[in-house]
């Protein structure tokens, strides 16, 4: 076996989340067919030569707005829509849809009548708070209290602060220099009567050729490529692909000899293969060696992508066995830990391990020891 490449790293940026660079936005694509439950962005921005530079595992910090129209019912809400400096410091400052404790709290202290008693309750009971804000943007408080009144100034004090947000990125530095790609699922709930979207999605999925986009470069500490004579399998359901999108990119551009093998799953063929069209034109180029797809509502009984490694774990351990790679992203709540499980009976049944053995070697020897299981989940 070969010793593993040095990690190459991108020079370091001026750009940061407080000094974020202003890109453009280039494209912005449906990745999703007709029909699907779900809405997922291919997200183009034009970095220039001028912007931050980047390489395959890196993150791409997102600093987003609020909507207009949700800053704009707001103001509208506390009869405040002639205060254009405070407008601005609502849209880019704070989180308006996904209210905090610390605002239901001076909505309490100012509310009148019975919405006064309410609130009172509300913030006696901690548990009954935590539930109240779970589902809530601040436009609904204010429908719970109508008539409440803010000074202009306080109001920015009592809202959390926006934070970025970080997304995987989807593209080789040398795919299309002076361009970054991002795969976006839109989070979109309704709850008491209103429509809501996630901040960082809904801010991504609303721009328009040429907008402003302020990002900056999150180097990986750990999620970067194998050296080139490595093999590599990659675990990316969802938008979990972005990496591995990535990854396929930059071995085929730089003739990488180490096969690669990619499990996707998402819930129909039809509808919800991202980036399916690539992939398959990547393993008629002999890029992609192996595609191993889990759409969990094409048939009665769900399937995902722990289940697909499971089926193919005899391949899988001899892959492992000659010095592969093994990479995950995405959910780490669930899938992550499905994976990890999928992985133990795996190294038990195909490589004659006893339990405690499979766990030594897949969270010891692969994981810290050769360094050969690595985790972008979030």
């Amino acid at each position: 076996m070969s010793a593993t490449a040095p990690a190459t790293q991108a020079p370091a940026s001026p750009f940061n989340r407080n000094h974020p660079f202003a890109s453009r936005l280039r494209e912005n694509a449906h990745l999703n067919k007709k029909g699907s439950a779900k809405d997922t962005r291919h997200i183009v921005i034009e970095l220039g030569s001028a912007g931050p530079t980047y390489v395959c595992g890196d993150s791409l910090g997102v600093v987003p707005r609020n909507p207009d129209h949700l800053v704009d019912e707001f103001l509208q809400k506390l009869g405040l829509t002639g205060d254009t400096s405070l407008r601005e410091i609502l849209a880019a400052t704070v989180i308006l849809n996904r209210v905090g404790k610390k605002f239901v709290k001076a909505v309490a202290d100012k509310a009148a009548g019975p919405a006064r008693d309410k609130f009172q309750a509300l913030c006696a009971d901690e548990k009954r708070l935590e539930e109240y804000v779970l589902d809530r943007d601040v436009v609904d408080v204010i429908n719970d209290a109508p008539g409440v009144k803010f000074d202009p100034a306080e109001l920015p004090g009592l809202l959390n602060k926006i934070a970025p947000r970080l997304y995987s990125i989807a593209s080789s530095p040398d795919h299309r220099p002076g361009e970054v790609h991002l795969t976006v699922a839109v989070v979109q709930y309704t709850t008491h009567g209103r429509p809501k979207q996630g901040l960082a999605s809904g801010y991504l999925a609303g721009l328009t050729q040429a907008a402003s986009v302020p990002v900056y470069v999150q180097p990986t500490r750990h999620f970067h490529l194998p050296a080139p004579d490595r093999d590599a399998i990659m675990v990316g359901p969802g938008t979990g692909i972005a990496p591995f999108r990535a990854f396929l990119q930059h071995r085929a551009k730089h003739g990488h000899t180490g096969r690669n093998w990619l499990f996707f799953g998402d819930q129909h063929a039809a509808t919800d293969f991202l980036y399916g069209e690539e992939f398959g034109a990547a393993q008629k180029a002999g890029h992609l060696h192996k595609l191993s797809t889990a759409f969990s509502r094409d048939q009665a009984e769900k399937i995902y992508v722990q289940h697909r490694m499971e089926q193919e774990g005899a391949e899988l351990w001899r892959w492992l066995d000659q010095g592969a790679y093994f990479y995950v992203c995405g959910d780490a709540k669930r899938m992550a830990k499905d994976v990890h499980q999928a992985l133990l009976k795996i190294a038990a049944l195909h490589g004659g391990k006893t339990p405690e053995q499979a766990e030594e070697y897949v969270s010891v020897t692969l994981a810290k020891t050769d360094k050969r299981y690595l985790k972008d989940v979030y």
